[in-house]
């Protein structure tokens, strides 16, 4: 193994973060979402026949049909800037000025180093300047930056970018916590852990600002 792959499985094994923006090829779309599943099922036959599958057993004729199709619809949906939810925001007619917490918004995203799940809750928050987003916007923003390959300081920060913009204020925060599997099911196999990050921006990165939004939160996290 020369040194670049020794760096690169230092990376992968330690989950380090190296870059906010998902790694996204400039030709990644010129496939249709058909295309991709037909190229990616003879992958999947490919990967099932090499592990010693028989593909022929009732059981597993569909399977390489089945992963393609949940990984371009599904899991990985979120690649594709065409899903991303529209999010409109309204006067802030009734004038309120004071901090706006979403919690326990579910989050399933997929580690980019093992392609394992990652499960959790996000908490998001921000304080108006003048306009408001739909609550369930806000579920849908972590939604759509969750369903890609992704690691969780990248996914945290996105979400904070993405409602900054949509918002047009930087009074945005975000905590994330969630199990990865890559670490709960292989590897060190600590089932009990889990990891939590945070983005504060705006007024959050205040103290006094930044406490009253963990304690609304709490992070009494159940999954």
């Amino acid at each position: 193994m020369n040194h670049n792959e020794d760096h690169t499985d230092e990376i992968g094994n330690n989950h380090f973060a190296t870059n906010e923006h998902t790694p996204i090829r400039k030709d990644a779309f010129d496939k249709s979402d058909d295309e991709k599943i037909d190229l990616i099922k003879k992958d999947v036959e490919n990967i099932l026949t090499t592990l010693g599958m028989d593909l022929t057993d009732d059981s597993l004729k569909g399977t390489p049909n089945r992963v393609a199709k949940m990984f371009v619809k599904e899991i990985f949906g979120g690649l594709n800037p065409n899903k991303k939810p529209s999010s409109s925001t309204f006067e802030n007619k009734y004038k309120y000025n004071e901090m706006l917490v979403e919690k326990n918004i579910t989050v399933y995203s997929t580690c980019e180093h093992h392609l394992l799940p990652i499960v959790g809750r996000a908490h998001v928050a921000y304080i108006s300047n003048g306009t408001v987003v739909g609550l369930s916007k806000m579920n849908r923003i972590v939604d759509y930056y969750a369903k890609r390959p992704q690691v969780q300081e990248r996914l945290t920060i996105q979400i904070v970018k993405e409602l900054q913009k949509v918002l047009n204020t930087d009074n945005v925060a975000c905590v994330i916590d969630a199990k990865h599997l890559c670490v709960n099911s292989r590897g060190i196999r600590d089932i009990e852990s889990s990891t939590v990050t945070a983005e504060f921006g705006g007024t959050f990165k205040n103290e006094s600002v930044r406490r009253e939004f963990l304690d609304y939160i709490k992070l009494d996290t159940k999954f």
